[in-house]
């Protein structure tokens, strides 16, 4: 191992920032998990734009990384993740809508999670935090629409994990809310994905600075957290795009090290990149929980039909999108869910895009994304 690589396995965890923004809910009550236990202390972050009236609140679930920052506000005037979705006249118009994104349970940007401090012990939970589900992360958001006063939502929405969440909420709570979006998701996870998930996992717990979760302040597991993150990337993508954007281009020479094997092509260095900025932001422990958090979900686990699920109460309208060249979540996914959904009684509308950026597209080709998305809102 070169002492490169070696100091970097031995950097410090990143330091979560909380956008500015962002607001932090401790629930009045225990959190019982789906797979075992109980969090005593349940603290819960958000966002919102918009202003409630009753009837016009979109619940917005986020995927497996993002924080609830998913737009800019007078708060925080940083861009989010779907900037080009919510605010005034776009797809999710807050002139209409009240939109709350919420950050996942478990997750490491407000909530409640393996980096979070147990108030028993006050030390970080680690892997003492209970097993998670996203039926827990489910819960949990509708215990935070309990202390914002929010009884009904106009609608529930998510894509990628966060589709799950979705799903899992409705299955949960079939009367809270009027209608569904699912954006690049699926009832439950491909073999194909969790074995990729799975990989991932095992290269953060491969790195000896993970310490079976047990690393202190400043001595995470980065060199892993890199590696797994590179190895997400080259499946959120398509080839298509791969080969269009960086083809066999070379770095500059001035740029590429003088060590065995460095970097050579354009490809490495972008990968690099984006793995060195997840790494300074996401901590190791809480991306395990989630990860295998989405490899466990099942809307229909215990052998039911959808029709079963939601007998007299399947959402009024169910929007699905999916995208050809996603791999993670093929369009045969969405396809089931739709014929699922028509089944219980709803009324759905599902699309399959042509978009080159696989699995990422619903976060990179905002203008297909907003024109569909913003045609179902607009007619509901």
């Amino acid at each position: 191992m070169s002492a490169s690589i070696f100091e970097q396995s031995l950097a410090a965890a990143p330091a979560v920032v909380i956008p500015s923004a962002t607001r932090v809910v401790r629930l009045p009550d225990p959190l019982p998990m789906k797979l075992g236990g109980v969090l005593e202390a349940v603290d819960m972050a958000y966002e919102s734009w918009g202003e409630p009236n009753g009837a016009n609140t979109v619940l917005l679930f986020t995927g497996l990384s993002p924080s609830a920052h998913a737009a800019s506000s007078p708060e925080d005037p940083e861009p989010g993740w779907w900037e080009d979705m919510i605010g005034p006249g776009r797809a999710l118009d807050t002139g209409r809508f009240h939109v709350v994104c919420v950050n996942s349970l478990g997750s490491c940007f407000g909530s409640s999670g393996p980096a979070s401090p147990d108030p028993a012990t006050g030390r970080v939970y680690g892997t003492d935090f209970p097993e998670l589900s996203l039926e827990d992360v489910a819960l949990a958001a509708r215990r935070l629409l309990d202390v914002l006063g929010i009884e009904h939502l106009h609608t529930v929405m998510g894509a990628s994990m966060g589709g799950m969440s979705a799903l899992a909420f409705a299955r949960a709570n079939p009367e809270r809310f009027d209608n569904l979006s699912l954006i690049s998701t699926a009832a439950v996870p491909s073999a194909y994905a969790i074995a990729l998930r799975s990989l991932q996992r095992e290269i953060v717990r491969s790195d000896p600075a993970w310490q079976k979760g047990a690393y202190p302040p400043g001595a995470g597991p980065r060199q892993g957290m890199c590696l797994a993150r590179k190895l997400g990337m080259t499946t959120y993508r398509a080839a298509e795009e791969w080969e269009q954007r960086f083809g066999h281009k070379r770095i500059d020479a001035l740029r590429r090290r003088a060590v065995p094997f460095a970097m050579e092509f354009e490809v490495e260095s972008y990968l690099e990149h984006q793995a060195q900025k997840f790494c300074d932001q996401f901590d190791a422990n809480c991306y395990l929980y989630l990860s295998r958090a989405v490899d466990r979900f099942d809307l229909c686990e215990d052998g039911c039909d959808v029709t079963e699920l939601f007998a007299g109460a399947a959402p009024r309208h169910v929007q699905i999108i999916g995208v050809h060249t996603d791999t993670l979540f093929p369009p045969s996914q969405q396809a089931w869910l739709s014929e699922a959904f028509g089944r219980a009684g709803a009324q759905v509308d599902v699309r399959v895009l042509d978009c080159l950026q696989g699995h990422d597209a619903f976060l990179v080709d905002t203008e297909q994304f907003g024109r569909i998305i913003g045609e179902f809102f607009a007619a509901l």
